[in-house]
């Protein structure tokens, strides 16, 4: 679900270090989860999947549906999304914004990112009807949790991993929702969500209200609210840096963090190839390990799919992905955003 750069926020806001955030957001989830694959060094971590695209209809400014469909679909919940491989080789992650009940299909929506790698463009004007489409998943890192009351904020496409969270709470749940985009006709579900969240929403059109007040929204929060937040890194950032004490924050986001702000050069040695390359401040270890190996497996070089992880043998990891677990971490790394903390990595390459 590529994010839409809208709801402008001061980007600038102090963020939590990834560490503390990471502890903020952990809790427990509401349902049990299903399990992941087991990671394979430079492989794809789920199985793949052949669906049929039976619907591609636009449902708001710049935002196309997608409904796939197949048999005996493997479950998901709330929060979960789909790893989409485009006929380009492209993959790319969406949101499921369906009904978990539907085992026959999948629905996903994305906005057209005009400036963006390519993958949303392909989507809105390459995919049609009757196209059959490979998918890997259903995985989820933005599971809803067990809380005593819950805030959602959503930015434009952002609404998308939120919108099952609202169907599915149970009646007599606490829970608010702001929903921001930077025109009504640009929100898309924004009907939906009035009928789900009538007397709890409230809806900023940028073009007509400005900016949303964050801490009106956050201000007054029962003990150990769950604050979910999906949608423009600044938005995102504001909402971290606001956060009361005794909320628990849950992001989602599907574009990587850009600022290279303290990067510093390392080695990383390629143990079984025998080779040793540098990784500059600038750049990836992906970039640098292609040099050598240029058969490396990689995809979305976001940190988000997977496909790069590689097991890491000695050195001290700083991550910077949003898909590996903590026992995953422990010994592997996603190479094409995630460094070293240490001046020397050695990879099981």
């Amino acid at each position: 679900m590529p994010k839409l750069r809208n709801v402008a926020l001061v980007a600038g806001a102090a963020l939590l270090t990834r560490r503390a955030l990471r502890r903020r957001v952990r809790t427990s989830p509401l349902w049990p989860m299903p399990a992941l694959d087991p990671p394979v060094s430079g492989r794809p971590r789920s199985r793949a999947l052949r669906l049929l695209l039976t619907a591609h209809e636009t449902i708001a400014d710049g935002v196309v549906r997608l409904r796939l469909e197949g048999s005996h679909l493997p479950p998901w919940e709330p929060g979960a999304h789909l790893d989409l491989v485009l006929p380009s080789g492209l993959v790319r992650q969406y949101s499921l914004c369906g009904d978990p009940e539907d085992t026959s299909s999948y629905t996903v929506a994305t906005r057209l990112v005009a400036d963006g790698r390519g993958g949303s463009r392909e989507v809105h004007e390459q995919l049609a009807e009757g196209m059959e489409l490979e998918v890997r998943g259903p995985r989820n890192r933005f599971p809803l949790v067990a809380a005593p009351a819950y805030v959602f904020v959503a930015g434009g496409i952002g609404i998308t991993p939120i919108l099952p969270m609202l169907r599915a709470l149970p009646d007599g749940t606490e829970w608010r929702l702001l929903y921001g985009g930077r025109t009504r006709a640009s929100m898309p579900f924004l009907e939906e969500v009035r009928k789900l969240a009538e007397g709890r929403l409230t809806v900023v059109a940028e073009d007509e209200d400005g900016r949303p007040d964050l801490d009106a929204v956050l201000a007054d929060l029962p003990e150990r609210t769950a604050v979910y937040c999906c949608g423009p890194e600044g938005l995102m950032a504001t909402v971290a840096e606001r956060l009361p004490a005794g909320a628990a924050l849950h992001l989602e986001r599907f574009t990587p963090r850009t600022d290279t702000t303290g990067n510093t050069p390392f080695e990383v040695e390629l143990r079984r190839s025998g080779r040793t390359v540098t990784v500059p401040a600038d750049s990836t270890v992906l970039a640098a390990v292609r040099r050598e190996l240029p058969d490396t497996a990689y995809s979305c070089e976001q940190g988000f799919c997977g496909t790069c992880q590689q097991r890491v043998l000695e050195g001290e990891i700083d991550h910077r992905d949003e898909l590996l677990t903590d026992d995953e971490r422990a010994d592997s790394m996603l190479i094409c955003v995630s460094r070293s903390r240490s001046d020397r990595l050695v990879l099981d390459m």
